[in-house]
């Protein structure tokens, strides 16, 4: 036999051309991660976010009022969709994230400009994720002021001394020094549950079927929901662990307050557990082998990363970006554990979120059970 030959490399190339063809998800793979990756941080990601929801505290609603709105309006941060009547109303919109902002402007705004006494305007940021908050707060002052001196109708020689009678006092609330880890690390938790629940559950069934175990797990007597259960109540066991390394961690290496309900929190991630490891055994009904479980694994896994507000600001990403980043729970895990960890939200404030997971659940469930079959065929 020769050393090497044209035929008998052009028959393996062909030998592997068709496992390729046949290995459709492995090839899908390979077109749809490129393909996803350029379009998502071609046109989803966006780390300077504008347009972000605010609310409007101002009783008298007077012409400086409205030209300070209309100013702040116009550079494109803020959005103006909740005119409230009180300061509680649109603190209640700040606690469960309905808003990014509040301004709150006094009921004798107009008179103290006429008076010339150093009137004052409050904007309350949301600065649980400080990369939303920085871009809108450093434009404040000037925009506020410029807005304030058209309206008044003031020569520019006197515009130096007019701006200085503005004062803008900003609050960056539930995080004043604007530490990046009390961001990041709590959503860290839903990042690290998601990777390995996800992917060690998906394996699940395709372990069998590739030792061959799988005609002995189908002939016991026992239903496809006991099935189901018995495969996954274990990783529960490991999520928890995994749950007290991290947030032992989060407190004592990096100091990330938690002003929330410990139980509260404990029963999101619960749930939010609970449906990584029903994602995860859907996926293994789905897969032939591990190898695809996988890549099915990181499919799911690497969309939910960019749009679930963990990497990219939430608020920064096109309207049709934040509609996908609804369909992952990891992106109602993060507002979740954000608003008990670092607000102190309450059941009613985190209800949406809680609820949508308990969605999650019922659907990876019911997907399970319905792909779940008694015979290898």
């Amino acid at each position: 036999m020769s050393w090497f030959s044209l035929r008998r490399l052009r028959a393996l190339l062909r030998k592997e051309v068709i496992q390729m063809r046949r290995d459709r998800i492995t090839f899908a793979m390979m077109i749809g991660v490129p393909l996803m990756q350029l379009l998502l941080f071609g046109f989803a990601i966006n780390n300077d976010p504008k347009d972000l929801p605010a609310a409007l505290v101002a009783p008298t609603q007077d012409r400086y009022s409205r030209a300070i709105v209309t100013a702040l309006e116009m550079t494109g941060y803020y959005r103006f969709d909740h005119i409230t009547s009180s300061a509680a109303e649109a603190e209640a919109l700040i606690e469960r994230g309905a808003v990014s902002f509040v301004v709150t402007i006094p009921s004798d705004f107009d008179r103290r400009i006429d008076k010339g006494d150093n009137p004052q305007i409050l904007i309350e940021a949301d600065a649980t994720d400080p990369a939303v908050a920085s871009g809108a707060i450093s434009t404040l002052g000037q925009v506020a002021s410029e807005a304030l001196l058209h309206e008044s109708g003031q020569e520019a020689e006197a515009a130096d001394a007019a701006r200085s009678q503005l004062e803008v006092v900003v609050h960056r609330r539930y995080n004043p020094e604007g530490v990046t880890q009390y961001n990041i690390v709590p959503g860290l938790l839903g990042v690290i549950l998601q990777m390995t629940m996800v992917m060690m559950t998906s394996m699940a069934l395709t372990r069998e079927v590739e030792r061959g175990t799988m005609e002995n797990l189908l002939a016991m007597p026992a239903t496809g929901l006991e099935i189901m259960l018995g495969k996954i109540l274990p990783y529960l066991g490991v999520g928890a662990v995994q749950v007290a390394l991290v947030l032992s961690a989060a407190k004592a290496l990096f100091g990330v307050p938690f002003v929330g309900s410990l139980w509260l929190l404990l029963t999101g991630v619960f749930i939010f557990v609970l449906s990584l490891v029903l994602l995860g055994y859907t996926i293994s009904t789905a897969a032939r082998t591990q190898m695809q479980a996988m890549q099915l694994t990181f499919f799911f896994f690497l969309p939910s990363l960019l749009l679930s507000g963990f990497m990219f600001p939430y608020r920064g990403m096109p309207v049709w970006a934040q509609v996908l980043g609804e369909l992952f729970p990891l992106t109602h895990f993060l507002r979740m554990i954000r608003a008990v960890m670092l607000k102190g939200a309450d059941l009613t404030n985190v209800s949406a979120p809680m609820a949508a997971l308990v969605v999650f659940v019922l659907a990876y469930a019911g997907i399970a059970l319905t792909r779940f079959r008694r015979t290898l065929d």
